[in-house]
């Protein structure tokens, strides 16, 4: 089997790249850095510039999946123009896929996409699973509902649709757990707000999993990229300081302060979904990790 990745050098995509490479899989990976262009055996780089809607059509070539990660980070503060960029960045790359496609023979069977539990309301109460239809009205639910209505266009190719709403993603080398665990090492760590909002977190092992699981079984459909056990940003805050046997002695951040700092971007850190990993379970998959401890213990001990 060989799949073709977008976004295989981020955080998620590393891990799933991996992953196959473990598994014997081929990866045919789309990148729009000339100098990041590889061919090795299982491991092929094509170029593409999604902005003036530019492919390397010979990316498909033996290609029996494509796993879609591309899109711009939304890990940095949100001005007007990148607001902009976030949105076009899904919708543009997915558009020059599904356009490439049409002009292409092919064998690829499904198409399996990121996305977000950002699509659900913030609420300390409500448990989402993906028969929830409300969409958030925050600029995060319009980007994932912007995000899947494009995925979904795959469909009309014949190729089945597998959507993954990723949480919060645990690592070890970036992403979210290390910015809670720089200010805590150096005993500055606390809560944000409340701290009760809930944080549905996964461990990027079970997450790129779940990816190679859905592609393995074949499956469609929306399914929440979660862990079992959600916490609070309390818990995960008191939880990562006892790992790293730190004191947590600061008082909790106020909404104000990090709203000041960044922004509209202050959301990721204030917003509560409660989401269900059911769905994916009912399936087979078996989480590795499925409460919060073991998975800190692994990433930071």
């Amino acid at each position: 089997m060989t799949v073709l990745i977008t976004g295989a050098t981020g955080l998620v995509g590393k891990e799933i790249v991996k992953l196959c490479h473990e598994r014997h899989i081929g990866v045919n990976y789309l990148t729009t850095s000339k100098s990041k262009l590889k061919k090795e055996v299982n491991h092929n780089g094509f170029y593409w510039n999604p902005s003036i809607q530019e492919i390397d059509a010979d990316c498909f070539e033996g290609v029996d999946a494509i796993i879609h990660l591309a899109g711009a980070t939304v890990s940095k503060r949100w001005s007007s123009s990148y607001k902009k960029k976030i949105l076009e960045s899904r919708e543009v790359s997915t558009e020059l896929l599904v356009n490439a496609l049409k002009g292409e023979t092919h064998n690829i069977k499904q198409v399996i996409s990121a996305s977000a539990i950002g699509v659900y309301p913030d609420s300390l109460v409500n448990y989402y699973d993906e028969s929830f239809k409300q969409v958030s009205e925050s600029f995060l639910g319009e980007v994932v509902n912007v995000w899947e209505r494009s995925v979904d266009s795959f469909s009309k190719l014949g190729i089945t649709v597998s959507k993954i709403r990723i949480g919060l993603v645990l690592s070890n080398q970036g992403g979210a757990l290390q910015e809670i665990v720089k200010p805590i090492k150096y005993g500055l760590g606390a809560a944000f707000g409340s701290g009760k909002q809930w944080q549905s977190w996964i461990h990027i092992h079970d997450l790129a999993n779940i990816f190679l699981y859905v592609l393995s079984e074949n499956i469609g459909g929306v399914y929440n990229g979660v862990a079992p056990n959600p916490v609070s940003n309390q818990e995960l805050t008191k939880l990562t300081a006892r790992i790293l046997n730190k004191p947590l002695i600061m008082p909790n951040i106020p909404k104000a302060f990090m709203k000041f700092v960044l922004g509209d971007m202050y959301v990721l850190l204030f917003e509560s979904q409660r989401v269900s990993s059911k769905k994916i379970e009912s399936k087979g998959f078996k989480f590795q990790y499925n409460s919060l401890e073991p998975a800190l213990s692994d990433l930071l001990e």
